[in-house]
């Protein structure tokens, strides 16, 4: 199931893999965590399709655009990590610009544009998550905000 209102969210690898990630574990503009959602009351980390994968990455809340900001909380937005082209995962992030990679085709998105593709074959923007801040908890607050990976021709 994909990710639902209410989830949590908890890393998806490394030495925190499993750990809930907190509002104050994201930084203004350092790279974009990968993570699952979590259903907070029976733990079930929602892992069972890649196409679950979400990218968190915090922005300064006043460079957000008008598109991005209803779905964001405190600078923090989340996307499909999933690209619109040919479903590998964006797990790449260009420092300078700010701007999230997909290394297979190099298809580029900008997390402040809600997932706009800024560069590359993407043909369609990646889905949004809303997310908000409820109890010191960072929770999804819908379900993904269009198509998550590639569509069909």
């Amino acid at each position: 199931m994909r990710p639902q209102p209410g989830d949590h969210f908890v890393y998806s690898s490394g030495d925190e893999k499993g750990r809930e990630i907190k509002p104050e574990d994201l930084y203004t503009d350092q790279a974009p965590v990968l993570v699952w959602a979590m259903e907070p009351n029976t733990k079930i980390v929602r892992d069972g399709s890649l196409l679950n994968q979400v990218l968190l990455v915090r922005r300064d809340p006043a460079n957000l655009d008008d598109g991005t900001k209803p779905h964001a909380a405190e600078g923090i937005v989340a996307y499909s990590a999933i690209c619109t082209h040919q479903q590998c995962p964006v797990m790449s992030w260009i420092e300078e610009t700010r701007i999230l990679l997909c290394p297979c085709h190099q298809s580029e998105f900008d997390p402040r544009q809600n997932g706009k593709v800024v560069g590359g074959p993407a043909p369609h923007p990646l889905a949004a998550l809303p997310v908000k801040i409820d109890g010191g908890a960072l929770v999804a607050a819908g379900t993904f905000l269009g198509r998550v990976g590639a569509r069909p021709g």
